[in-house]
């Protein structure tokens, strides 16, 4: 599980005193722990990585936004922290999958719910997204399928 690496790799970055990665391991168990809380009220995910995965995808969506703002604004060093940041955020997320692996798995989940057309798209990316998420960039994915059923 997803989690128990964070925890481990919390642990082990207490012992080797490395502050960045510290820090934002606790962020990452903070906004884990914040999902948690929202999630009560609500149904449970059934997957519990691929909640983790949504929560550290939008993390690292964020960091990225920050490092072009931060570039914009000539501030290179808070450039820098967050690319520090986004590096561990990523270093927990699965593997991104290829063009070309996306462009079948997707022709192959259009076949399997029998999609034909545009209407069908927010159900394709429904599943898409309840069996896929963390693998596969989300915005990329949409205009993959648009093509596919268009």
């Amino acid at each position: 599980m997803i989690r128990d690496d964070i925890k481990a790799a919390t642990v082990t970055a207490m012992k080797a005193r490395d502050s960045v990665r510290l820090g934002t391991l606790r962020l990452i168990s903070a906004a884990l722990k914040n999902k948690d809380i929202e999630l009560r009220t609500g149904t449970p995910p059934a997957d519990d990585d691929m909640l983790v995965a949504d929560v550290l995808t939008k993390m690292a969506k964020q960091r990225r936004e920050s490092i072009d703002m931060y570039v914009t604004g000539n501030r290179p060093e808070l450039a820098d922290a967050e690319r520090a940041e986004l590096t561990v955020i990523e270093g927990f997320l699965p593997q991104r999958m290829a063009a070309a692996e996306a462009t079948a798995v997707i022709g192959a989940l259009i076949e399997e719910l029998g999609a034909t057309g545009a209407k069908d798209m927010g159900r394709v990316m429904a599943a898409l997204k309840a069996r896929f998420a963390g693998q596969i960039e989300m915005s990329g994915a949409s205009a993959m399928v648009k093509a596919a059923l268009g």
